[in-house]
């Protein structure tokens, strides 16, 4: 059975990434890139559907592990009766092939060590041709073959390639995987220590740029190196997570992929990239942004491949269980095609955002930006799946009317401050219209609140992005009203769930954890309202719910006291990194979107 889910490390070339267990099992791996098919998918299985563990043959005593300074390089500490091994794990930043290194240091008294290495192409489902080579052993299957370089005598045994090894003090013994196209010749091995040292100073030297002085500096910094990791460097695009069907909710059923770059990020990327110094991977993920939504506002998606790919077509995995029994095990996101109203909002703030900092202003964006108002004027007063992509039936989301009221409004601010030609007198009257509608269809006069969509009567934690987005002061009575809503409904031990899944509004089987980044939205809330003391209070409890190397899941589970969902994910560093900035303003607390 795989690990929990916070008990795994990510490691990453931004290009694809890889889970590294505590027990020292690569237990997740997709080749060439972040949403290819998976060499190693015991994450979602068992061990036959691929992994690769290094660990001592000998009981464990204890575990320690720590990434090196602010790099994505992985120590793990093994303690035993005999000694202690360091397995050191990494991939290089790639400049040819993709590689997984590993090396095994001694670092006190002798252990015994095992290796144990199941490929298994196309999600464990492909087994491959293995043969012994001089250097190690190579495995082909289709159109992949992966070679793995070693001084250790590697045998099979059954579904497995095993070794065993001793490791004295001051010993090291190296382990290179690489990747590459089955008709392709095999690329040259890196030398192991060489490359790691290599990829400890390429990320010390992207680190050492990050502006962020303010409290939680290591947090914060961990944050952006993680999402400078779930970064696809050939075109700017940043995944949601390098996991798919990661569950929600133990046993069930809401098991989504996440390999995927969701329009939803773009404000809260762009704000975290740009506030921390990182002006370079703003520019791209913007760049990525603009040729994915290029064309006709009627065929805008709201999330795309990492390519700018608009097609991607949900199916079922059926040969592999799931994440503890967790099935269906997806691949691709039905929800691709899904009419989501917010994104309009999503993207006009985001390349509104960009002009207050100055990025250069591409000459085709404008023109993209009135294409997309074009199609917002026909369709806003359409129901649709809103935020959080229920697959029960259509409505009229509040959030998806409030980012409706933020595209109009950005886009006459960007008449007003940058002398952009627009209709902006008939923008002004749809934001005012629309600012009209919600306050009096998404408002429940009885309950004092805001409501998930017009007419109903449940609140939505999306429902606190109305003062963020500056739709109303946080001191409004009915913005106090709703955060007290929420504060009653969704906030469970501390943490905030989305919605109650038991109201039936997704069409789908009630049950999930608490939503990490909606409790960062709660903890700016009270950071506006002036709550200080409890906005610290909040967001300190989620730091504590970090895994011992500073990674967050999509969702936490209170009750059982542990991570939930694709892991790790963009959206919950994210909301780390915005709400870590807003407690240590020196001002009044202001988010970038009201400022906006």
């Amino acid at each position: 059975m795989a690990s929990k889910i916070e008990d795994y490390a990510l490691i990453g070339d931004c290009q694809t990434a890889a889970l590294v267990a505590r027990d020292g099992s690569i237990d997740w791996l997709c080749f060439p890139r972040f949403d290819s098919p998976a060499c190693f998918a015991a994450l979602l299985g068992t061990p036959e559907h691929g992994r690769w563990l290094i660990a001592p043959a000998d009981p464990i005593r204890r575990v320690t592990r720590a990434y090196r300074g602010d790099t994505l390089v992985l120590d793990t500490t093994f303690e035993t009766d005999t000694g202690a091994v360091t397995l050191t794990d990494c991939m290089p930043i790639r400049t040819g092939q993709p590689d997984v290194v590993r090396l095994v240091r001694g670092v006190r008294g002798t252990v015994r060590m095992r290796t144990e290495l199941v490929i298994r192409f196309d999600y464990g489902s492909v087994t491959p041709w293995v043969r012994r080579t001089e250097s190690g052993l190579s495995a082909v299957g289709g159109p992949d073959t992966i070679e793995v370089h070693t001084p250790v005598p590697l045998r099979g045994e059954g579904w497995t390639t095993a070794g065993e090894f001793e490791v004295a003090e001051g010993d090291q013994v190296p382990f290179v995987l690489t990747w590459h196209q089955s008709h392709e010749d095999a690329p040259r091995p890196v030398d192991a220590a060489l490359a790691i040292e290599a990829t400890v100073n390429w990320w010390h030297a992207w680190s050492a740029t990050c502006s962020y002085q303010g409290e939680w500096r290591d947090a914060v910094v961990r944050s952006l190196i993680t999402l400078k990791a779930l970064t696809y460097t050939p075109t700017g695009g940043m995944v949601a997570a390098p996991t798919t069907s990661l569950p929600e909710h133990i046993g069930g059923k809401r098991n989504w992929d996440y390999r995927y770059c969701w329009l939803r990020d773009s404000t809260f990327t762009l704000a975290a990239l740009i506030q921390s110094g990182y002006i370079e991977e703003a520019n791209a993920w913007r760049r990525w942004l603009l040729r994915a939504v290029a064309g006709r506002g009627d065929e805008l998606h709201i999330m795309y491949g990492l390519s700018g790919e608009r097609r991607l077509p949900e199916q079922e995995l059926p040969w592999l269980p799931g994440y503890e029994n967790s099935a269906p095990v997806r691949i691709g996101n039905a929800a691709y095609n899904q009419f989501q109203l917010d994104v309009f909002g999503e993207v006009l703030d985001c390349l509104h955002l960009s002009r207050l900092f100055g990025l250069n202003d591409d000459a085709g964006e404008w023109r993209i930006e009135r294409e997309l108002l074009k199609r917002l004027e026909a369709v806003w007063q359409q129901p649709d799946e809103g935020i959080w992509e229920v697959r029960g039936p259509k409505r009229h989301f509040t959030h998806s009317k409030l980012m409706a009221w933020v595209a109009f409004d950005r886009a006459v601010k960007d008449v007003e401050r940058f002398g952009l030609e627009g209709p902006v007198d008939r923008w002004r009257s749809l934001r005012d219209q629309l600012h009209r509608e919600i306050c009096h269809q998404g408002f429940d006069v009885g309950r004092n609140t805001f409501v998930q969509y017009y007419g109903g009567h449940e609140v939505d934690a999306s429902l606190l992005m109305m003062a963020e987005v500056g739709f109303l002061p946080p001191s409004d009575p009915r913005i106090v009203g709703t955060v007290a809503a929420i504060e009653r409904d969704l906030l469970r031990d501390g943490f905030v769930d989305r919605y109650r899944t038991d109201s039936g509004v997704d069409g789908l089987p009630t049950g999930e954890g608490a939503f990490v980044l909606c409790t960062y939205w709660l903890a700016d809330n009270y950071a506006l309202m002036g709550r200080t003391a409890e906005a610290r209070e909040v967001f300190e409890r989620l730091l504590a719910v970090r895994n011992d190397v500073g990674l967050l899941a999509e969702e936490y589970d209170p009750i059982d006291r542990r991570q939930l969902g694709n892991f790790p994910q963009a959206f919950s560093h994210l909301g780390l990194i915005n709400t870590a900035r807003n407690l240590t303003q020196h001002d009044k607390p202001a988010t970038v979107r009201q400022r906006a």
